[in-house]
């Protein structure tokens, strides 16, 4: 019962969590920014300023399926951010370009993240049975619990490093966005503020992430004890 109780504990933040930021996104839409550029331009610019010209920015559809492709070099941006005018679409175009900064520079926890892209890839595939079978064969054997922990241990990983290429993304964008002029004092702060909420979903993964792995490591230890 430990774990669905983990599980429902994250899931009921993760869901709050989502909805203010849903919330906050529709709210900035509605803002508009002062030279009237779209989210498309705006991100064009930014990769321009930092001296970007082999990054193409395109449009996707869904709502916050925004993303940066580093096998590809694209920044995708979903159509209300592409062809939006507001706060909010800046503040996403921006976080986004954030990333193609931070490819085009090497930065070490991107790269990091990076080389763990394929390793979570398959072992999150697995990871769950893996974890199942430990728990059903723990009597018998913690060997398969052994390794189905030391699997989650990466992908807790990833979701760990992932926070600091989020947070300096964000760091990035807020900047540029400010010395750009993009957005001045009256709506600086509501660019800040979606890119919080959004920021503040992948805390709330990794924290869950995080919870569930010493929830597994705390049942191995105790088999171990107790044999």
């Amino acid at each position: 019962m430990g774990i669905y109780i983990i599980f429902g504990i994250f899931a009921l933040i993760s869901w709050a969590i989502s909805n203010q930021l849903k919330n906050r996104f529709a709210k900035y839409s509605q803002i508009p920014v002062n030279n009237g550029m779209s989210g498309s331009q705006i991100a064009a610019k930014m990769l321009s300023d930092a001296g970007i010209y082999n990054v193409k920015v395109i449009s996707v559809q869904g709502q916050l399926t925004d993303h940066y492709n580093p096998t590809d070099k694209t920044v995708n941006l979903s159509d209300a951010v592409y062809y939006g005018t507001s706060v909010a679409a800046a503040a996403v175009a921006a976080h986004e370009c954030g990333h193609a900064v931070q490819h085009a520079k090497s930065y070490a926890w991107l790269t990091m993240r990076s080389q763990l892209v394929p390793v979570v890839s398959v072992t999150s595939k697995y990871m769950q049975w893996i974890l199942l079978a430990g728990i059903v064969l723990i009597n018998f054997s913690t060997l398969p619990l052994g390794i189905g922990i030391v699997l989650f241990s990466l992908t807790t990983l990833f979701s760990i490093i992932t926070l600091p290429v989020e947070f300096d993304a964000s760091n990035r964008a807020l900047k540029w966005l400010e010395t750009s002029r993009i957005t001045n004092a009256n709506n600086h702060y509501y660019a800040k503020d979606a890119l919080k909420w959004a920021a503040l979903t992948y805390v709330v993964a990794a924290l869950g992430s995080l919870a569930t792995l010493i929830y597994y490591i705390m049942i191995f230890v105790g088999n171990q004890r107790r044999n």
